[in-house]
């Protein structure tokens, strides 16, 4: 779990490693490791209910680190065992520096775990540098951390997670508590992070992280939502809110359309009108009777609208080609989702058309979704969703925000951000076309596109999360809930 006020800047790994360089040229001493051991040390200290500590310490310069957490540890009169799983002479120069002064201290090496109870775990096997699967000894050390009845905490990452991408590399252990050092990663973020990281604390050792290197990621703020929107003049209308259209819902599907359209009315949009593709759905929205349902043809006469939006429950057919290629053409701001994505992967012409385009389009697929529109897997997605997001952008010079825990948004510039809000409640079908018609609602609303994605990704899982804090979910936390939820949060943040 990770969240701020204000947006925070994250970093890939080469970007930390560039980081850590410029930071060592003008940092007096101490040097980093030294900081990055006496910050952890002083979360360790606060996390230790009794004085039993037992530190893991790896190959590398996170095992560095966590040979100074164990020394100020022990200076401060706790109990430590420290076990090593490397090769001294194998270790960085600053790792074998800060072995040294370990021993200095009359501490000594475990070879095995002992067979103690113990009050903390701290896991320093492996940092930022691990790129592939753990295996052997390690993997068994995994194992026997994650199988130790103490809370654990993890030094930069835990171990067997992927920095760049929250992969798991084989195996990982399960932090309660992960204390990374300089910036966030987006390994920490997205992905498996959120099965594996616990509680993140940023321990910025003193470098001045976006003065050495501005930042092309960042986290989402939740202040975004105070400033998305103007404050509502009373003398206004429902046109001065900005109309939306919808088109899908074919055969089966029609729920899937009127959900967008729920959503959009919502969160503010002044008129909402939606075409569905099946003949034999009802020409009214019973639960949402201001939802305006019109034949799909007769939407491109409405001379008013702002934003419109296609994909939900839309399907694949000749007809809804022809209404995906029509979107591209006449849509002034255009949200693009579901079937209209799938549409685009499988025709070339498409996606050149949706390239050229010079008005806002918003994309919003999933790791599948993503996937058919990259000719990828979706396990080439999720192994590093940032440059899945930004390859996406880029491409089809969109906004685009690929779905799942931490959702990652890109913008055509190159900027990205990574999603916080959200759980596990909202896997379930209608969360995509909720968000759909939100982000369409704060389009033509007049929000720029990357703020209304922004907004509307992060306000959608926020309202998923107080809706659990409340007792409704994550089993059986549906679209429909969240909606009404995300329009009382979003009237609070204004």
């Amino acid at each position: 779990m990770y969240s701020t006020p204000c947006s925070a800047p994250v970093y890939r790994t080469a970007e930390i490693r560039t980081l850590e360089a410029k930071a060592a040229e003008g940092l007096a001493p101490p040097g980093l490791m030294e900081r990055a051991g006496l910050e952890a040390a002083e979360l360790a200290r606060t996390l230790a209910a009794g004085g039993r500590v037992l530190v893991f310490a790896g190959p590398g310069n996170n095992g560095g680190d966590a040979f100074v957490v164990a020394r100020h540890l022990k200076s401060w009169w706790f109990d430590v065992d420290l076990l090593f799983a490397g090769d001294a002479a194998k270790l960085p120069v600053d790792a074998t520096a800060a072995l040294a002064a370990w021993r200095a201290g009359a501490g000594d090496l475990k070879i095995d775990i002992p067979d103690r109870r113990y009050d903390l775990v701290i896991d320093g096997l492996f940092g930022i540098g691990l790129q592939r699967a753990i295996g052997g000894r390690y993997a068994e050390l995994v194992a026997a951390i994650n199988a130790i009845n103490a809370p654990v905490l993890a030094l930069d990452l835990p171990s067997g997670l992927a920095s760049d991408s929250g992969r798991v590399l084989g195996s990982a252990v399960r932090a309660d508590h992960t204390a990374t050092f300089i910036a966030l990663k987006p390994g920490l973020l997205t992905g498996d992070a959120a099965d594996y990281c616990g509680r993140i604390h940023v321990c910025p050792l003193a470098v001045d992280v976006t003065g050495l290197l501005p930042a092309s990621g960042a986290v989402i703020g939740s202040n975004i939502l105070r400033t998305v929107l103007p404050p509502r003049r009373a003398n206004s209308h429902k046109g001065s809110y900005g109309s939306v259209g919808i088109i899908g819902g074919a055969a089966g599907m029609a729920g899937a359309a009127l959900l967008a359209g729920r959503a959009a009315l919502h969160l503010g949009a002044g008129r909402v009108y939606a075409g569905v593709l099946d003949a034999s759905a009802p020409r009214v929205d019973f639960v949402q009777p201001e939802l305006m349902l019109r034949a799909i043809d007769d939407l491109w006469a409405i001379d008013h609208l702002d934003c419109l939006a296609i994909g939900p429950g839309l399907g694949t057919s000749g007809e809804a080609r022809h209404y995906v290629a029509m979107a591209i053409d006449r849509a002034p701001s255009l949200v693009i989702d579901a079937d209209a994505l799938n549409l685009i992967a499988g025709d070339a012409e498409l996606g050149a058309v949706l390239r050229a385009r010079k008005l806002p389009s918003i994309l919003t697929p999933h790791p599948a979704e993503a996937a058919r529109l990259l000719q990828s897997t979706t396990a080439d997605i999720q192994n590093d969703r940032v440059a899945a997001a930004c390859a996406l952008a880029e491409r089809f010079n969109s906004h685009v925000v690929v779905k799942g825990s931490g959702s990652v948004c890109t913008s055509p510039d190159g900027h990205w951000f990574i999603n916080t809000s959200g759980n596990p409640g909202m896997a379930s079908a209608g969360m995509g076309d909720a968000l759909t018609g939100m982000i369409a609602a704060l389009l033509a609303q007049g929000a720029n596109p990357q703020t209304a994605l922004l907004a509307a990704v992060h306000l959608h899982g926020a309202a998923a999360d107080a809706l659990v804090a409340a007792g409704t979910g994550p089993v059986g936390l549906t679209a429909g809930e969240l909606i009404p939820q995300a329009r009382a949060l979003l009237n609070s943040e204004l």
